[in-house]
């Protein structure tokens, strides 16, 4: 072997990078291996994992261009200001994108000289293991480990008889590249990446029609959320059809065909110029040869874990999408430092029902906690506390109000059950819940505790309130 290392992270990642730094931190000797350049012109290995280069952060930069795009042509002249009809530049879009992408992965590669983290670039794959530990390949390297840190991430699904090529159907990577607005866009899926791709290119001039196999809208949500949120998009222009069977889809150089059946089983298609598919994604361990070495994974491919992220193998932990748990790059980076801090010793900590929810539509959609119909059919004794953003001073300056936020409590203990929120600055406020959840606070304290006025934050203060039947404001 040359190299040998206290720990070495498999992975990039948001998990596996701030699970590097922390076991840095802490005085081990650490290495992380990453292989995929994503887009990097010279076609080296990026770190960040899909979140900072094809994932959250060039999702967010659009959602913003967008956002601003939209309220100038529909927004400004209700404030007094006049403009004139935007135009959207794609080119320089993608090169604003482009450049937060490679001003955040090459930071990481700053804090890993800053905490003396060896970046080695290469797959990283089980070699065997050895009296001190285990033997990574590493290209043509062959490192030793004491403790392995897997955190491979995801990749986005595809669905059988239809083929990715990221030119007319795409998946995540694919639709954050488009060179020009598309005229009519077709998107399978109505999760997260689909609500977000979907309102970007919407906002910038497509026709966007939404299939959903599913029969309820945003399931896993809040249902008033969902219900409010389905309204508003639809309103906005979004074409979501659930219940959707697919069918053949062919592509050609001009476009995509999308052939389906609605719930009444009547036959339908759709033609567009591009094809987003959001059917999920599935862990990635392709390449890692746990196999070999006795890693054990589930029917889907997930690496199966304890609840602090243990594996089956002695010195070897997975974090992040490759694991049991939501697909989200905070929760693996909760679970990156946890478990460098159990390595050291410490009592790591990271509970996956106190990890929030995001999507990032307008308005946004933020969650924590259990939702109305799980303690309803939990029977549940509990209470609600309900405030529309049309009631906050703040939300109307904004000219935001659409939307709500709404609690649950406890009816015998008043603990905060769930906070449910979709409106302005949702993936902000939703922290204060959080919070809230973490330390089994009543919505008294919650109430108890002075908001600055006028602010967004108000409207978590009289959901509090309103859990105790003592709204100020509505």
């Amino acid at each position: 072997m040359s190299k040998s290392f206290d720990v070495l992270v498999i992975g990039g990642g948001p998990g596996g990078y701030v699970a590097a730094l922390r076991a840095a931190q802490l005085g081990f000797s650490v290495a992380c291996c990453e292989s995929n350049p994503y887009a990097d012109p010279k076609g080296e290995p990026r770190l960040g994992g899909v979140c900072l280069n094809v994932g959250c952060i060039p999702s967010k930069a659009f959602l913003h261009t967008s956002h601003l795009f939209e309220e100038a042509e529909h927004a400004f002249a209700g404030q007094g200001i006049e403009v004139g009809k935007p135009k959207i530049d794609v080119a320089k879009m993608l090169a604003r994108k482009a450049e937060i992408v490679t001003r955040l992965t090459t930071g990481i590669k700053g804090l890993f000289r800053k905490n003396k983290v060896t970046f080695l670039p290469g797959h990283g794959a089980f070699a065997g293991a050895f009296a001190a530990g285990w033997k990574i390949r590493v290209g043509a390297e062959e490192i030793g480990a004491r403790e392995v840190i897997v955190a491979t991430g995801s990749r986005a699904r595809h669905l059988p008889g239809i083929p990715v090529d990221n030119q007319i159907i795409c998946d995540n990577v694919g639709a954050l590249a488009f060179d020009a607005v598309p005229k009519k866009l077709a998107i399978i899926g109505a999760g997260v990446i689909g609500l977000e791709m979907g309102s970007v290119w919407r906002r910038l001039g497509a026709e966007i029609d939404i299939l959903e196999v599913g029969d309820r809208f945003l399931s896993a949500a809040d249902s008033d959320v969902a219900k409010e949120a389905q309204r508003i998009f639809t309103k906005q222009g979004l074409r979501i059809q659930l219940g959707a069977q697919l069918g053949a889809v062919k592509a050609g150089k001009k476009g995509v065909v999308v052939a389906y059946s609605g719930k009444d089983g009547k036959a339908s298609q759709i033609e567009a110029d591009r094809l987003i598919v959001s059917a999920g994604r599935v862990p990635h361990t392709d390449g890692l040869n746990g196999e070999a070495v006795g890693l054990k994974m589930d029917a889907r491919g997930a690496i199966e874990v304890d609840a602090h992220c243990r594996t089956n193998l002695p010195g070897v932990w997975a974090i992040g999408d490759v694991v049991r748990g939501p697909m989200l790059a905070h929760k693996a980076m909760e679970e990156g430092v946890m478990v460098a801090e159990i390595i050291a010793g410490q009592a790591g900590h990271c509970d996956l029902e106190r990890i929030p929810s995001v999507i990032y539509t307008t308005p946004e959609i933020a969650w924590i906690g259990k939702t109305e119909q799980q303690l309803k059919a939990e029977g549940a004794a509990y209470r609600t506390g309900k405030i529309p953003f049309l009631a906050n001073g703040r939300a109307l300056g904004m000219g935001a109000t659409e939307g709500f936020v709404k609690m649950l409590a406890d009816t015998g203990t008043d603990r905060v059950l769930g906070v449910h929120i979709i409106g302005a600055g949702a993936s902000d406020l939703i922290a204060e819940a959080v919070t809230a959840l973490e330390f089994s606070a009543a919505a008294e304290d919650l109430a108890r505790i002075c908001h600055a006025h006028p602010t967004l934050s108000e409207v978590i203060h009289e959901a509090a309130l309103a859990c105790g039947a003592r709204a100020l404001h509505f």
